[in-house]
């Protein structure tokens, strides 16, 4: 009897371990809302990236962390919905990538920590005070968009001398109007062609082709990426030459990219993410700028238009895909 009761004792001791091991392992599952901006299937190359950074530190999903991932589709006014939706989940930290995903989150916690990707200006849209000190609960990476348009237009004007009319796809809510001083300091003609939508794109693609655009330029919105296909037909079926403000549109097809790169920006996110559930707050964790950029050249899409790259600007080419 003795042994019996003796046995019972032991088996109760093991499924007592078994269940606080059990929930020790639930406890250090630390749960991520990813804010997609846009679609999976267009920003699932970046994801990828993030997924990396957080193996790189330890992080495997499904055993030490779980992902709950939201995607807008381009779709602004998904977003406030999104975000309230990750809060209830009582995510750890959310990570999402553009200005208004950011504000979205913010509006929806002002205590879940928030880490963006890449957002133009932080500061001057009041996502964190400073970029030494984020204030508040967000921190993350810039993409220095505003300070490429200049290079972009640039190398757009150095690779067509002639190029004179530019139709520029923007969307205000998410960019700035900088690139209208870029283009007055290099003679170029800038017409602007306002996308806030799905819904916008064919009357300013008819636009730009009754105005008789030599070339089109895009500023980064998560419309323009989820419709990156869409743009990039545009451009080809009227032969268009154009520049890209990340590295995505060119890899698909697009004529040239000058940006930082993405990856590397989704890849360093995860580094806030790590310190974040350690215990740092996001106000003590500076906001970070790019140091790494490309310049990119697809011939294949160049012959496919009847354009050729000058040597010079070739030279200049980080990547080239033939």
């Amino acid at each position: 009897m003795s042994r019996t009761i003796a046995a019972s004792l032991v088996q109760v001791v093991i499924l007592a371990f078994v269940h606080l091991a059990d929930a020790q392992q639930a406890k250090k599952a630390a749960r991520i809302g990813l804010l997609v901006p846009g679609s999976q299937s267009a920003f699932s190359v970046r994801i990828d990236a993030l997924r990396q950074g957080l193996s790189e530190l330890g992080y495997v999903e499904g055993q030490n962390i779980v992902i709950e991932y939201r995607y807008g589709e381009g779709k602004t006014d998904r977003f406030p919905d999104l975000a309230a939706e990750l809060v209830r989940l009582k995510v750890d930290v959310i990570v999402t990538a553009s200005t208004l995903s950011v504000q979205a989150a913010k509006k929806a916690s002002g205590t879940v920590p928030i880490v963006f990707t890449a957002v133009n200006d932080p500061v001057g849209t009041g996502l964190v005070a400073s970029f030494a000190r984020p204030g508040g609960n967000v921190t993350g990476m810039t993409n220095l968009s505003q300070e490429l348009d200049g290079k972009r237009l640039e190398l757009l004007k150095e690779t067509f001398p002639k190029v004179i009319r530019v139709a520029y796809l923007w969307n205000p809510s998410t960019s700035s109007s900088e690139m209208r001083a870029a283009a007055q300091t290099l003679g170029l003609q800038l017409q602007a062609l306002e996308v806030r939508a799905s819904n916008d794109f064919d009357q300013a693609f008819e636009t730009a082709l009754k105005s008789r655009a030599q070339a089109l330029i895009t500023s980064p919105s998560p419309v323009f990426i989820t419709h990156q296909k869409r743009i990039l037909d545009f451009t080809a079926k009227n032969r268009l030459p154009a520049i890209y403000p990340t590295s995505d549109y060119a890899a698909a097809g697009g004529l040239m990219s000058y940006a930082h790169s993405n990856l590397e920006n989704w890849r360093r996110t995860a580094t806030y993410v790590d310190k974040i559930l350690k215990g740092t707050k996001p106000a003590d964790l500076p906001v970070e700028q790019p140091t790494k950029f490309e310049f990119i050249i697809n011939l294949k899409a160049a012959k496919q238009i009847g354009l050729t790259i000058p040597p010079n600007v070739l030279a200049r080419a980080d990547r080239v895909i033939k």
